[in-house]
């Protein structure tokens, strides 16, 4: 059963080069796979006839990956490494090309150690493995493309590497479901396989990735080999357009992509009766606004979203699933008309705390556009990080309108362990996805409706955004903040913070002094916790420590020193502080004097040269007014000052005179602090009053003259 939409849509195309995609080329032959079963056994077949190069773009690669886990002949334990060297070792005429993600050290636990390291792995000579670092900070290289010999192409949600494996039948218990550690979770995800035009585009991309990531560039071949679509490889449609949208984040003077983004708002716009979604992550503001827009109309579209329903780990969960949360509760806010379903697929038996992981990333409107790739819908992949998605457009035509509509219900039914006829013959009797999945479900394998818990609050919201960023945080953008738009708006704005502290001050002293609260959260009592904190042997070195993370996570080092100080009193907490501080600027230069310049240049924006300029020329004093009014993050400066080799000597002096005004008006505060917890009387106005006019006055003269320095010409 398909959905009226053919005739509907027939008009002009959707898909738009350099709005919502890069490139439209025609494919010969799709292939829609759907878990990791059938992409790796697609990869091996495709792989195997490779000829002259076999390029691969991913978030991940673990050379231990076992391509076939069916456990029926020796080939079982193929692994990807292996598989490889192989290929490479048996044609002299192949070249493989791997480029990888260079991922934080915070990854490192579910990641294979470096080949470049000369341990495990060891890859052919003409494998070569490489690590993308181009990204900004905090940004990531997530496109999943892989491309043979410029024939056959790949893209999609799957990397080849570890804990990716599984059926459609997403069984508990597949002890086939393992990576050394014990059976993992369930795994959904899809890809999609292209041959023609669409696999020499993907090509195109993938070369260009690897010249931008390595500064060397793949030679293209001079004519497509003569290469087969492998046999065992179904395929779902023939002679279609594919679009391939991008996601990249600003480098150098080039703008931003978000092609992406842009599809996604335009397939969203012109749905007209089902917009069907799959996805890891759904916290995408600007997804959020097109559904919700939707959702308010008295004859849009029914919305069908199936994630996962769990997040990997704490993190995830205070960030990715709050934000998540946020953006559910808005769309049901939104839902006048009741179209709206959010589920979640559930298979009886799986462990306390699992789930299967919804790892897609598919959307399918009406029987009209398919759209697959690497990108989650959240901020960070519409606009932050690297991602490569193909979108199908049926325009009219009945055998692609057919085969997009199959293909969703092929998903449909997976998720209630059905056959794809079941749900199309339930989709008509019912007339719409949601009614179908309410007649079909069943308790030992269903798509349940997902309630999460009450809404996450702004504070909390707001926070949590952070590990969701839609664009780099660069130097330029930073000087643009802080830059003067005159003067007394500038004192004024520095007056309100500093009221807003008296004021939080003076209302917390009020709360524990004059509130309920007194009973419990006496002063002794706080005193004691952090004084008992100070008694452990291990605690000045834990304060001394902590200030590091927080360089780099930017969390408030203030609040770092007034505990310090109500734990081990004003002049120990101060030695303290001016020593954690000292110590994370060290690792941070440290760091930067492992980046070269160009790197630097990429991550911190157009006008770093100026502020190089001014490090170079004014040296200790310019180091001295950055860390007194900062441009950029405390790590950031460290890191460009090592890179550009700022003598090591000056950078920590002005370090720790740039940083003394402010850690000494902490260290007042916290002092003053625990006065006000013990008697407000205690607390010396005079000495307050004279810290804030000492520092508003060093503030402004300081950032007054760094900026017209730095800004000038």
């Amino acid at each position: 059963m398909s959905l009226p939409s053919g005739e509907a849509h027939a008009g002009d195309t959707l898909l738009h080069e350099g709005v919502n995609c890069w490139r439209v080329a025609r494919a010969r032959r799709v292939a829609l796979l759907v878990d990791g079963e059938e992409y790796f056994d697609a990869f091996v077949a495709a792989a195997e006839r490779a000829r002259r190069s076999i390029l691969i773009l991913a978030w991940d690669f673990n050379s231990r990956t076992q391509l076939r886990c069916d456990g029926a002949d020796g080939d079982s334990a193929l692994m990807v490494g292996d598989f490889l060297n192989s290929l490479t070792h048996r044609r002299r005429s192949l070249d493989v090309y791997v480029l990888i993600w260079d991922y934080p050290m915070i990854f490192g636990t579910d990641r294979e150690f470096p080949s470049v390291y000369g341990l495990g792995w060891k890859p052919h000579r003409r494998v070569r493995v490489r690590y993308d670092n181009t990204h900004p900070v905090a940004g990531c290289h997530h496109q999943k493309v892989v491309v043979i010999d410029n024939a056959i192409a790949f893209c999609g949600g799957l990397d080849l590497t570890c804990r990716r494996w599984d059926t459609g039948a997403h069984r508990p218990d597949d002890a086939r479901r393992c990576d050394g550690g014990g059976i993992y979770p369930p795994f959904h995800d899809v890809m999609t396989m292209v041959d023609g035009d669409a696999a020499r585009a993907l090509g195109d991309l993938a070369r260009e990735r690897w010249r931008l990531a390595t500064g060397k560039r793949v030679a293209r071949p001079d004519s497509t080999p003569a290469q087969g679509w492998p046999e065992s490889v179904p395929v779902a449609m023939r002679d279609a357009d594919v679009a391939i949208s991008r996601t990249q984040p600003p480098r150098g003077d080039a703008d931003a992509v978000r092609e992406i983004e842009a599809m996604y708002v335009d397939m969203i716009g012109a749905a007209r009766n089902l917009i069907y979604l799959e996805n890891q992550y759904f916290t995408s503001h600007v997804v959020a606004e097109a559904l919700e827009q939707r959702l308010t109309e008295s004859q849009g579209p029914e919305i069908v979203v199936v994630i996962r329903r769990l997040s990997h780990g704490w993190l995830e969960e205070l960030t990715m699933h709050n934000l998540r949360k946020a953006l559910i509760a808005r769309l049901h806010a939104a839902d006048r008309h009741g179209r709206l379903r959010v589920y979640y697929p559930h298979i009886e038996g799986l462990v306390e705390g699992t789930c299967i992981d919804v790892h897609s990333k598919v959307m399918i409107v009406d029987d009209e556009w398919l759209h697959v790739g690497s990108a989650n819908t959240c901020n960070r992949s519409m606009g932050f990080d690297t991602e490569c998605d193909l979108t199908i457009e049926a325009r009219g035509r009945e055998d692609l309108a057919d085969a997009i509509g199959a293909f969703r219900h092929r998903l449909v039914g997976e998720h209630l362990d059905v056959a794809p006829a079941r749900v199309a013959e339930a989709v008509r009797e019912r007339g719409s996805i949601g009614a179908a999945v309410d007649a079909l479900r069943n308790p030992k394998r269903t798509l349940e409706p997902l309630n999460e818990e009450p809404e996450a609050s702004d504070a909390l919201v707001t926070l949590a955004s952070l590990a969701d960023l839609e664009q780099p945080v660069t130097i330029d953008r930073l000087i643009t903040q802080f830059a003067p738009r005159g003067e007394p708006s500038h004192a004024a704005a520095l007056w309100v913070k500093l009221a807003g502290f008296a004021v939080l001050l003076a209302a917390l002293t009020a709360m524990w002094r004059y509130t309920p609260l007194a009973s419990w959260i006496t002063a002794d009592r706080i005193t004691g916790w952090a004084r008992r904190f100070a008694d452990e042997p291990w605690a000045p070195f834990a304060v001394m420590a902590a200030y590091t993370p927080a360089a780099i996570v930017m969390f408030p080092r203030a609040l770092i020193t007034l505990f310090a100080v109500v734990a081990f009193g004003p002049w120990v907490g101060f030695t303290l502080a001016m020593t954690g501080v000292l110590i994370a600027a060290l690792l941070t230069y440290v760091a930067g004097t492992q980046l070269d310049r160009s790197t630097v240049r990429r991550l911190s924006g157009a006008r770093l040269e100026r502020i190089i300029r001014v490090l170079r020329e004014r040296g200790l004093v310019a180091i001295t007014a950055l860390r007194l009014v900062p441009l950029a993050p405390f790590a950031a400066e460290g890191a460009i000052a090592g890179a550009i080799r700022i003598n090591r000597f000056d950078f920590m002096l002005g370090t720790a005179l740039g940083m003394l005004p402010g850690t000494l008006a902490a260290t007042v505060f916290g002092d003053q602090l625990e006065a006000a917890l013990r008697n407000p009387a205690d607390v010396n106005a005079w000495l307050l009053g004279g810290v804030v006019i000492g520092l508003v006055a060093a503030t402004l003269y300081v950032r007054r003259w760094l900026l017209t320095t730095t800004l000038r010409g």
